[in-house]
């Protein structure tokens, strides 16, 4: 056995850095698997506790004298409420915010109430924060107290307006980008022989990386289809969803072209040149606009300190009478 195990050992004699090294390796890899070993069965506990607190929840929601019982029922007798007496109106104002509501990607039927629902909540919690923190954070304005409450309360009721503004804008952005490679991918499709169903679902397939708000428009498009809903209607739907005139004037192309046999592969490559030149038409009046919007931090930044570093000799030379 010794004969067996004397020249490993006068190879570790010799090389001292290799047992070392055998050493590091074993005590990195023991901690290694330990680690391994530690998340591993933190994360099978941590399942399990979601899986019985879960159980836990549900049964609670499900126990009509449980608190969350009462709290999910009140929510959902506020929320038809709301949706039955503002939702479902029709007038000018409910169908302005529904197509806005729309075009921002809620696509929820009770959307509007819970817009309605959010402004109130939000300007009475406003209005109760400011109540509480005026007094504290600015303790000798006892005359402008209800000034900021008020103040406070209009934040919160005009918040909800200004976030969906911001998020339709911010889509319609994408939008407006992405349909010229749109229109692009639909040629090519055309030209390989697919019809516009099948172009639909390949484009908005491609496109959902790129663009993934217009990808989701266009895949509902093509549900639309399949669920036996003409072509025509599912682009009017399309277009409206997007907010883009550009998207509506396709639709109306796509529809002129069925009704009179038209080449729709030819109307498509025409349609995809405007799109086109309307892009690089934005991006040159973009160009052309970048000077005159860098004047203004030029002149507030850059030429007043262009002033004092000019003056400021001069007007130390005065005051020291030199």
């Amino acid at each position: 056995m010794d004969a067996l195990f004397e020249p490993l050992f006068k190879v570790l004699d010799a090389n001292p850095g290799l047992v070392l090294g055998i050493f590091v390796f074993m005590a990195a890899s023991s901690l290694s698997f330990g680690v391994m070993a530690t998340i591993r069965v933190r994360g099978s506990v941590k399942r399990r506790a979601a899986d019985v607190a879960f159980d836990g929840t549900r049964r609670a929601a499900e126990n009509p004298r449980s608190l969350r019982y009462a709290s999910m029922k009140a929510a959902q007798k506020l929320l038809d409420y709301t949706t039955k007496n503002y939702s479902d109106s029709n007038d000018k104002n409910m169908k302005m915010l529904r197509k806005q509501l729309l075009q921002a990607g809620f696509l929820d039927p009770r959307a509007a109430a819970y817009y309605f629902i959010a402004r109130t909540a939000l300007a009475v919690g406003f209005a109760v924060a400011a109540f509480f923190a005026v007094p504290v954070l600015m303790p000798d304005t006892k005359s402008m107290f209800w000034v900021y409450v008020g103040a406070a309360g209009l934040i919160g009721y005009m918040a909800p307006g200004f976030y969906l503004s911001r998020r339709t804008a911010r889509r319609q952005h994408e939008h407006r980008a992405g349909f010229p490679d749109f229109m692009d991918l639909l040629v090519v499709c055309a030209d390989a022989g697919l019809s516009m169903e099948a172009a639909l679902d390949r484009v908005g397939r491609e496109l959902a990386d790129s663009y993934p708000s217009l990808g989701a428009n266009i895949h509902m498009t093509t549900l639309e289809i399949r669920a036996g809903r003409s072509l025509s209607e599912a682009l009017e739907h399309f277009g409206d969803r997007l907010g883009l005139e550009e998207a509506r004037s396709f639709a109306t192309l796509v529809q002129q072209s069925e009704e009179l046999g038209s080449s729709i592969s030819d109307a498509l490559r025409v349609y995809s040149d405007e799109m086109r030149h309307k892009r690089l038409s934005r991006a040159e009046e973009k160009a052309y606009s970048l000077p005159a919007k860098l004047s203004v931090p030029l002149v507030l930044c850059v030429f007043p300190v262009l002033v004092i570093v000019i003056m400021l000799p001069a007007y130390v030379r005065f005051k020291a009478g030199f």
